[in-house]
């Protein structure tokens, strides 16, 4: 049973890192005009089905870029309420060319966000990486407290600032 919990800085429940992923997708879903928003499962099981939808998408959309939305952990150097984390190395490493365009769109936007640098964990971006396709990648999600327990906690102005990034970077990919 889910025992969701508000206060003015925090949102706290179980399972919030999968919510908050379909949460931002589904407001991505309200005004997206070109790309598609994909659903991917498996990912904390190795071999998800993201490289095969990034497959599919590139080789019938030519569709070349791909953001992986969905929610990281607060560590040493990644910090509730200072919004929204854009990853440039965790297991995986997406390219520096790719993630300096994303964050000259975000700090030309005055959108607030800090950078995630992990020797470990990883994402969708893993699995689009090892294809035989050129699809740049980047993790982008908003920093969780308490993560895989029945008190999963995040800043609601990360919340917010993985809203902003992703419309505005929908917008100018």
């Amino acid at each position: 049973e889910s025992n969701f919990r508000e206060d003015d800085n925090f949102i706290q429940s179980c399972y919030l890192d999968n919510r908050l992923g379909v949460f931002v997708a589904l407001q991505l879903a309200e005004t997206i005009q070109n790309g598609a928003i994909v659903f991917s499962c498996w990912e904390e099981h190795g071999g998800g089905s993201a490289a095969y939808l990034a497959k599919f998408l590139y080789e019938n959309y030519k569709i070349n870029q791909s953001l992986i939305c969905d929610i990281t952990w607060v560590t040493e150097g990644v910090h509730p309420g200072k919004g929204v984390a854009v990853s440039i190395r965790d297991s995986g490493i997406p390219r520096r060319i790719f993630v300096n365009k994303i964050r000259d769109i975000l700090n030309k936007n005055n959108i607030r966000y800090q950078l995630e640098v992990e020797s470990s964990g990883g994402s969708d971006g893993n699995e689009i990486q090892k294809l035989p396709y050129p699809i740049d990648w980047c993790f982008i999600g908003a920093p969780e407290d308490f993560v895989h327990s029945p008190d999963e906690k995040v800043h609601k102005k990360d919340i917010q600032s993985m809203i902003a990034a992703y419309r505005i970077l929908l917008e100018n990919l």
